[in-house]
């Protein structure tokens, strides 16, 4: 007997951010979760380390899932999403994504505007 253990549209949200590493396992988590925010970013990156709160804050208290992608191991995904610096935030809701918003109301107030 298997057990499947997929998360599906029921599964709460990860209460913080997951690891992706891969095109499949961004497709698979954008669709396993009605919003996702992924978090293109680079471990030298002094800005990606200063927005690290907020990712974690926004996974914790919001209704989307985190994802963080390295764009250093990943860099083929990050040309896929346009991603020409870091940190780069794109929101997937509602089968559209949303690139460009960085500060923690606005991110904020864009997922709220989706899951409710």
């Amino acid at each position: 007997m298997t057990v499947d253990t997929a998360p599906d549209a029921s599964t709460a949200t990860p209460d913080e951010p997951v690891h992706v590493d891969g095109r499949d396992e961004l497709d698979d988590t954008v669709a396993d979760y009605d919003v996702v925010l992924a978090d293109f970013y680079a471990d030298w990156c002094g800005p990606c380390q200063m927005l690290e709160p907020v990712v974690e804050t926004l996974a914790e208290e919001t209704d989307a899932a985190v994802a963080k992608i390295d764009v250093d191991a990943n860099q083929q995904l990050a040309a896929a999403y346009g991603v020409r610096g870091v940190p780069t935030l794109v929101l997937f809701a509602d089968g559209e994504q949303v690139t460009g918003v960085q500060s923690e109301d606005q991110l904020r107030s864009l997922i709220e505007r989706h899951t409710e």
